[in-house]
């Protein structure tokens, strides 16, 4: 594992901005989006993908009572933030509008991947195993895992992470691309 990219301080400060920069990154996208139906289309099966592979993390999560080494797990350390990020890219296409992307990629980079760092850091003081699972596991680029765990997929996991909300954004974005291209 590699150390942080950004200073603890910066990270302490970022991590309190995380959902408010989601509320600008919503207005942006209100105000600047400009959908298509072929954009529409193109961008769905990758906010698809996104949305799967957080559910798929969600159901195998159990925050703070043991380290997550099974399913997506295996092959990223950060799966979530994955998904979150495969959704925005699948939005930004949708939206059709290239300043959003960019406005997205920069609030990834300046704030999720300074949060990612800091939560790294307490998993590391919570569980001693996760210096050897981040020497073999990438924090954010999927690999094939050497080895698989046997825990399983719970839907009673995925319901406890309240992980149904993205699924409900998501539908919430899209109704509202479908309406902007309606209403133009």
């Amino acid at each position: 594992m590699r150390g942080p990219l950004f200073p603890k301080r910066y990270a302490d400060v970022v991590q309190r901005f995380r959902v408010p920069s989601g509320f600008v990154l919503a207005a942006a996208f209100a105000w600047l989006a400009s959908p298509r139906w072929e954009t529409l289309l193109a961008g769905l099966p990758v906010c698809a993908a996104g949305l799967a592979l957080r559910a798929w993390a969600a159901g195998h999560l159990r925050k703070n009572e043991r380290l997550t080494m099974s399913g997506p797990y295996a092959w990223v350390r950060n799966p979530l933030y994955l998904g979150t990020l495969l959704m925005a890219v699948g939005c930004t296409v949708a939206a059709a509008q290239p300043w959003l992307a960019l406005l997205a990629a920069a609030v990834f980079l300046l704030v999720y991947q300074p949060v990612m760092e800091q939560e790294e850091q307490h998993l590391a003081k919570l569980f001693p195993e996760f210096t050897e699972y981040a020497a073999r596991v990438p924090q954010l680029w999927p690999k094939k895992p050497e080895k698989q765990h046997e825990n399983r997929f719970s839907w009673a996991m995925y319901r406890h992470n309240r992980e149904q909300k993205a699924l409900y954004g998501l539908l919430m974005v899209l109704a509202f691309l479908v309406a902007r291209m309606l209403l133009s």
